[in-house]
């Protein structure tokens, strides 16, 4: 017989005479309830054994984490908080669970032994819902972009550019350990490995991505981005997951509405088709957000900050502006900031970006024309010559979500840039060729798919939102 999904039981319009289900069981209590849950929702469903009917043996091996198929009635509950459950008639055990070593038991498990756990952390409700909503919401960033004639791109993830100019980067190579071919000068000589010259992981699939933008018009990348940033904190991964729009013909404004509109499209997406595992998540920073001290708690609760930014039109405000609003502040005057905002020019840190998101303008922020020193070579110059067509979305509870801009469309002006960080022209001669043939202006931004995620769920570490988390001294699983 062919098992039925527990969601679809539990949503069934009517008793049924035999069903068949499959999955894990969470609790056995009095050899009689068993809470089965198969990954397909957050709630379980109950299985009724008659116990007297059945073998000792079997009974024992009821455990935690075991996986079991059940057949029998779906009927009408008796009990409070669920409104069907399986009268068994017949119980197999497919795959036995040591109850003393099954290191996901019902209790509350911290976060940091869960990660150290985490091929088995989907197994408890919170990671589930976590993981759904993942699901989902990458479903909505493609179903966005198709929906308005984007074209997606694979872009390389083996690359010989450093889109971002920061260097740090985790290097490919096939060359040996020992023996490594040098060249006169006592240099390691790339031109001897696998694609003879330097090659690293992706940074970002954006050049790329602009190559075909000036062709196909709309495209997009979603894919694994790396990172070799020895940064041991709650907002980074070395591994993690970047959507990269890039719009032919549009300029910085037509790029803010781009990215509002996507952000709002996809939140609502994922609000609407995972209700349940939401409410859950949001009851579960209810409680998270208790054990802190009063000034450290969020004055929205999950779902209240989700609605927040489907109702709120994002408040566009330039970094000039920003900087003599947060130089104004009370937090900068008493120096509660730790970074004190003095003068023009500073690269905001992520206090001062929820300060203005939570604490001023009380909606989310996108801040654009920043100071041209403090962002990459590729954003186009203003006439001011300081700054550049940059944007950055900030949210509550998280700050930097989105990072773009209009991108440098003037040959000359690109390549005076790239002069001045010491960019190598050669390494980029195919990325200056869409600006000798065709130039025009164009914009993008980029979106860490994990930042999105921290957001909709309403967690707090970002190795708590990817499958298998890569950071520094951890490449386990």
């Amino acid at each position: 017989m062919k098992h039925t999904k527990v969601k679809n039981l539990l949503e069934s319009s009517a008793t049924i005479a035999q069903v068949n289900a499959k999955g894990w069981v969470r609790t056995f209590r009095n050899n009689q309830f068993i809470a089965l849950n198969d990954g397909s929702t957050i709630n379980n469903i109950q299985c009724v054994v008659d116990f007297e009917n059945t073998p000792e043996e079997t009974l024992k091996r009821i455990t935690t984490g075991a996986a079991i198929s059940v057949t029998g009635a779906l009927v009408e509950s008796q009990g409070a908080g669920q409104k069907y459950e399986i009268q068994v008639s017949k119980l197999d055990i497919l795959g036995d669970s040591d109850a003393e070593k099954f290191p996901m038991q019902p209790k509350k498990h911290s976060l940091e032994f869960l990660r150290e756990n985490a091929h088995l952390r989907v197994r408890t409700n919170a990671f589930g819902a976590i993981m759904r909503v993942r699901s989902v919401l990458s479903f909505a960033v493609h179903q966005y972009f198709q929906e308005r004639g984007f074209v997606y791109v694979n872009t390389p993830i083996i690359t010989g550019s450093d889109a971002e100019g920061a260097g740090e980067m985790f290097r490919v190579t096939a060359l040996p350990f020992d023996g490594t071919p040098r060249t006169d000068e006592g240099k390691v000589n790339f031109k001897e490995d696998f694609f003879g010259k330097e090659t690293n992981l992706t940074v970002s699939g954006q050049l790329e991505a602009e190559t075909f933008a000036m062709a196909l018009g709309q495209v997009y990348t979603f894919g694994p981005t790396f990172r070799a940033e020895n940064s041991n904190t709650s907002r980074h991964l070395a591994e993690f997951w970047m959507i990269e729009p890039e719009v032919a013909f549009n300029d910085l404004n037509d790029n803010m509405d781009l990215a509002e509109d996507f952000i709002k499209y996809v939140v609502k997406y994922t609000v609407d088709k995972c209700g349940e595992d939401l409410k859950f998540l949001d009851g579960r920073l209810t409680e998270e957000e208790k054990s802190k001290p009063q000034a450290e708690r969020s004055e929205m609760s999950l779902l209240e900050k989700l609605n927040f930014v489907l109702t709120n039109d994002f408040k566009r405000v330039s970094y000039t502006e920003a900087i003599d609003i947060l130089r104004d502040s009370t937090p900068n005057k008493k120096k509660k900031f730790n970074y004190i905002i003095n003068e023009w020019g500073a690269d905001l840190q992520s206090e001062h970006e929820r300060f203005l998101v939570e604490k001023h303008f009380k909606c989310p922020v996108i801040l654009f024309d920043y100071p041209a020193n403090i962002k990459a070579f590729y954003m186009r110059l203003n006439e001011d010559g300081k700054t550049v067509r940059a944007m950055d979305i900030l949210f509550p509870g998280i700050g930097e979500i989105v990072g773009g801009s209009q991108r440098e469309e003037r040959h000359g002006v690109l390549v005076d840039k790239m002069k001045a960080l010491g960019i190598d022209e050669e390494e980029l001669w195919w990325y200056l060729d869409t600006r000798r043939f065709g130039t025009a202006v164009h914009s993008g931004f980029g979106l860490g798919f994990e930042r999105l995620v921290l957001f909709v769920t309403g967690m707090s570490n970002i190795r708590d939102v990817i499958p298998f988390p890569r950071t520094p001294m951890n490449a386990e699983f």
